[in-house]
């Protein structure tokens, strides 16, 4: 009786907590969404074209080693200062590009940036605070309900930058700067709203933050290292996350390759990425689902799949938008395959009082292992054009099927 109670208790705070997670993440994938549309061409106007590219990089990184605080705040005193702590560093960055382009300083234009990674490192991390409570069968679809949440703040952040833009303009405030402030204003709310209402601390209730006890990097790496699984769990994730940056960051340029006006352009590059977010984020939580009910190296598997048939699709398409489009949508399935499927299977392969610096230390590496493929892209882009990224891309996804391959095939041996 004393265990139905316990069971009953947990249930609830769950159920809230996925709540309040769906909320928090709308509003702070809109603060998101708002500033990183016109981060690229602000960077442009204060430092030109060449380093423009630099905005969405700083982010990136920032963002990854925003992990290794927020994890240790988690094994000190739970999910809800880790995360509000995580969403006010993001907002202290947004003002600060705000400062720097009243007074056109690039050094803290970005140290901006950076900062501002914060709020996509919280977003991430929000995806395993919903599975701290989450009963087995139903971790998968837990985890991608939450993901599936950004999809809504991405979809409706980027049309409110023009608004936002000319909103501040009186005061003082550069168009291009003005949608951070409202930004940092929904970073504001999302973080007083985890301080106030997630309660109890879903960490707290599983052990997640463990006794207290510092935690490094170097025990997670030990501790994934350990097991298969969660060498696998965090492999997919970092390799989806590198073929998704890859071909993702190159695919405006070979669009704009094909020699249209500057408008026509930005129409084609608008619809071909409106199709690889939705992909990304639309059936997620169908994706969680399967997750759960066909086990979580069946959707790895289905991931790598997608994404060797995005990479040939894509590599094969030249300027047919059609292609392009189902190309790159087809990438945003696969890399939601590898993340849902990914995190998941990381989460429960790992000892309770780890678990947190183990998904901060995923993160970390799918954070680097983002911004070097973005970075990389360009060259490869150069030196093979388009069509040899994705066959390159392509390749990134056999260490990881050889590692899914010799795991099943070890546990059939076992078995």
């Amino acid at each position: 009786m004393p265990e139905t109670l316990a069971s009953d208790a947990t249930a609830v705070i769950q159920r809230r907590t996925l709540r309040l997670l769906f909320a928090t993440q709308i509003a702070s994938g809109m603060g998101v969404a708002i500033g990183s549309s016109v981060g690229a061409l602000l960077a442009a106007e204060l430092a030109g074209v060449g380093l423009s590219g630099l905005a969405q990089s700083t982010v990136v990184v920032g963002a990854a080693l925003a992990v290794i605080p927020a994890t240790a705040i988690v094994h000190r005193h739970g999910r809800r200062p880790s995360l509000a702590t995580a969403y006010g560093v993001a907002a202290v960055g947004g003002l600060l590009v705000v400062v720097a382009a009243m007074r056109s300083s690039l050094p803290l234009l970005f140290l901006g940036y950076f900062l501002f990674g914060g709020a996509t490192a919280a977003n991430l991390q929000a995806r395993y605070t919903a599975v701290d409570l989450a009963p087995g069968p139903l971790r998968g679809r837990h985890l991608a309900l939450i993901v599936w949440a950004t999809t809504i703040g991405a979809v409706a952040g980027p049309p409110l930058a023009a608004p936002a833009g000319v909103a501040l303009s009186g005061y003082g405030i550069p168009t291009l700067a003005a949608p951070y402030f409202f930004s940092v204003l929904l970073f504001v709310i999302t973080g007083l709203a985890l301080l106030a209402l997630l309660r109890p601390d879903p960490a707290l209730v599983a052990g997640t933050s463990g006794d207290g006890a510092p935690r490094r990097l170097r025990d997670a790496l030990r501790a994934v290292g350990a097991r298969p699984p969660a060498i696998l769990g965090v492999t997919a994730i970092a390799v989806g996350q590198m073929v998704m940056s890859g071909i993702m960051a190159m695919t405006p340029v070979h669009i704009r390759g094909a020699g249209h006006d500057a408008a026509h352009t930005l129409r084609i590059v608008g619809v071909v990425l409106s199709a690889h977010i939705a992909g990304m984020y639309a059936f997620a939580p169908l994706i969680g689902l399967l997750t759960d009910r066909l086990g979580r190296r069946s959707v790895i598997f289905a991931g790598i799949v997608l994404l060797l048939s995005a990479c040939a699709l894509a590599g094969s398409a030249g300027y047919d938008t059609t292609r392009l489009g189902a190309g790159l949508a087809l990438v945003g399935l696969g890399w939601s395959c590898t993340m849902v499927a990914g995190s998941t299977l990381l989460s429960e392969s790992v000892p309770v009082e780890l678990r947190a610096s183990a998904q901060g230390l995923s993160d970390l590496i799918m954070g680097l292992a983002g911004a070097s493929a973005g970075a990389l892209s360009g060259v490869v882009v150069s030196a093979w054009e388009y069509s040899g990224l994705a066959w390159i891309a392509a390749l990134t996804t056999v260490p990881l099927a050889v590692l899914l391959f010799s795991l099943r095939k070890a546990t059939s041996l076992s078995s």
